[in-house]
């Protein structure tokens, strides 16, 4: 029996396998045949049912799922199931496209059980006629499948040629990719969770009904919950019903993604990705607790721990999609409060709803180290939300002023930077968790191989990113630090702008080795680029203290008065003024304006003493203006 059981799933396996590969044609014809059968097999059910019963006016009564629809009472009842199978019988005929006159014996072969009902013939002559009606509707159904084999065959080894062919050029992975897109893969798998769940539904309908009225049993919360934890429970017992399920995780997280994206105005197509982050998330969480293999108390308990799990990534995700929403409002000081209220909206939320899971798993939950892990997760969600806010805040208030505020900048830098050294400690702190639980309570080979990547990624990688930051920001504020400084009568004497900013100096600016003056905020923002000067792309450093002392120009090329000229032009070489004592050429061209001057982008990556920085490091100094 088990080898015969074992035989009939291998070859289930495989024809399912061909059936997913098939063209969109042949598919359809498929399930064309497919559907025919199953309408066949519905109209011999509906006849054995009717001729198996002795009374069947009382049988029909009785049943647990009677349709209302036909008649539940005198001899019109016949005529109810007459109707249905002529529409089973026509259906059946005009999928598998039956020639007129074979189409009418079939459908006569079909209502010739239902005459035996009307004109009340003995019980066991019509389970005879039902069985012979049966049989010859199953002999049909059997000779045009065989018929159709041929067809089937060559089906099969059309798509077997094309995916060697499409193997042989573009090779495996395209192929898989291919494949994938093709016959929908995910859609699939949400077809058959849904399907799988719809039937044994009815079947627990069924059962309810008939203890119901048997025993007389009350419907009430307590018996809704104990069916929908069944259906829950038989919903996750196999690794095949888990992939079902990441699938329709997959479906509602993409569309809760997408009204989020459009409540608060996002149009970025990177932030469309959580239909695809929490499905693999749960699969994942499925397969290193060991889901499908749990006794039906205990995965009911671990489904419930892996979706709170779930549920804080998501929020995670979420307030990834918002905060860069959340920055630009800021940042380029939209006052349309319309833009503002949505995204704020979603952060208070994602500020509250962490609040309240961790206070309702508290109250029912004694600690352990998933509750504590989903503390964490809550607690970091929080702490990012609230640096989110608090940068959020200071841009408006920058931009509320209307005027150059200096220290945003630092202000800035710390807030991002003591967010993101918490949520380094939460990382090794979760790190330690998962290594306890893995010791002390459950081991697998998938925990260990995703605390290796937790360890890489969110220890490993954030320490360098932060440390590069920390250093680079460091560099560019010691190399600040090193230019000279103009203030007060002299600062008021250059009437120009900075060149970055394109704004007023009001209190101080820097002046570059090549006597280019800026903003320090300005100039510190295009270090962390570069290591050149913005108007002429020549290095920025301090050779001696000779620079400090050397003049100054304006970026258009006027000098300070008090200053002279001759000074500037004997620092920069004796062949300018050869040039200039030669009355060839005038004595400012050398300062004229360089925003004048055009550079290619290829020359500018090849200039000497470029140091490009990663982009993180923009990031973290959004600019203010």
């Amino acid at each position: 029996m088990c080898a015969l059981i074992s035989i009939l799933s291998f070859a289930g396996i495989l024809v399912s396998s061909v059936v997913l590969v098939l063209s969109q044609k042949s598919l359809f014809k498929f399930y064309t045949l497919f559907v025919a059968v199953l309408l066949g097999a519905a109209s011999v059910l509906v006849n054995y049912y009717s001729t198996s019963h002795i009374d069947f006016y009382s049988a029909y009564n009785k049943a647990a799922l009677g349709f209302g629809l036909l008649p539940r009472s005198g001899p019109t009842l016949w005529l109810g199931l007459a109707l249905l199978q002529l529409l089973l019988g026509l259906g059946y005929v005009a999928l598998l496209n039956v020639q007129s006159f074979c189409a009418a014996l079939v459908v006569l072969d079909i209502m010739v059980p239902l005459w035996g009902l009307m004109v009340e013939l003995p019980a066991h002559v019509r389970q005879a006629l039902a069985l012979a009606s049966g049989a010859i509707l199953a002999m049909h159904a059997a000779a045009n499948l065989l018929w159709k084999l041929k067809w089937f065959y060559y089906s099969c080894r059309y798509v077997y040629l094309l995916l060697r062919h499409m193997y042989r050029i573009y090779g495996l992975q395209l192929l898989l990719e291919d494949t994938w897109k093709r016959i929908r893969f995910p859609d699939i798998l949400r077809v058959f969770w849904l399907t799988r769940m719809t039937a044994q539904a009815v079947i627990l309908v069924y059962v309810v009904r008939v203890v119901r009225s048997e025993s007389g049993l009350q419907l009430g919360w307590d018996l809704f919950w104990d069916l929908s934890s069944n259906l829950i429970i038989s919903g996750c017992d196999s690794t095949l019903t888990v992939l079902g399920m990441s699938a329709v995780i997959s479906s509602l997280a993409h569309y809760l993604g997408l009204s989020i994206l459009a409540f608060i105005g996002s149009t970025e197509e990177e932030d469309k990705r959580l239909g695809f982050v929490a499905p693999v998330l749960f699969f994942i969480l499925a397969l290193q607790t060991g889901l499908s293999g749990l006794s039906p108390e205990d995965r009911l308990v671990r489904l419930s721990r892996n979706m709170c799990l779930l549920l804080t990534a998501i929020l995670h995700f979420i307030h990834g999609m918002t905060d860069p929403v959340l920055m630009s409002l800021s940042a380029s000081h939209v006052s349309s409060v319309r833009r503002h209220v949505p995204v704020l909206l979603v952060s208070f939320i994602l500020f509250a709803l962490p609040i309240l899971l961790s206070y309702v798993l508290w109250h029912h939950n004694v600690l352990n180290t998933w509750l504590f892990a989903v503390t964490a997760f809550c607690v970091e969600l929080c702490l990012k939300v609230l640096v989110s806010l608090t940068v959020y805040a200071l841009f408006m208030i920058d931009g509320f002023y209307n005027v150059l505020w200096e220290k945003l900048d630092d202000y800035v830098y710390y807030v991002r930077s003591t967010g993101n050294v918490i949520e380094f400690v939460f990382g090794v702190i979760m790190f330690g968790n998962g290594a306890y639980t893995m010791m002390f309570e459950v081991g697998s080979k998938i925990r260990a191989c995703m605390m290796c990547l937790h360890a890489y990624f969110n220890i490993y990688l954030q320490a360098k990113n932060g440390w590069k930051t920390f250093i680079n920001r460091r560099t560019a504020v010691k190399k600040i630090n090193s230019l000279p400084e103009v203030k007060g009568a002299q600062l008021r004497e250059i009437e120009d702008v900075c060149a970055i900013c394109y704004q007023e100096f009001a209190t101080s600016a820097r002046i570059t080795p090549c006597h280019h003056y800026f903003h320090a905020l300005c100039l510190r923002k295009w270090l962390y680029i570069q290591d050149t000067c913005p108007m002429c792309h020549q290095r920025v450093y301090i050779e001696d203290d000779g620079h400090e002392r050397a003049t100054f120009s304006n970026n258009n090329g006027y000098a300070a008065p008090g200053q002279e000229r001759a000074e500037f032009e004997g620092e920069e070489g004796g062949a300018n003024a050869g040039a200039a004592a030669g009355g060839a050429e005038p004595e400012n061209e050398l300062l004229e304006d360089n925003d004048s001057i055009e550079y290619d982008e290829e020359e500018w990556g090849t200039q000497p003493g470029v140091t490009l920085v990663e982009e993180e490091y923009i990031n973290d100094d959004t600019d203010s203006n």
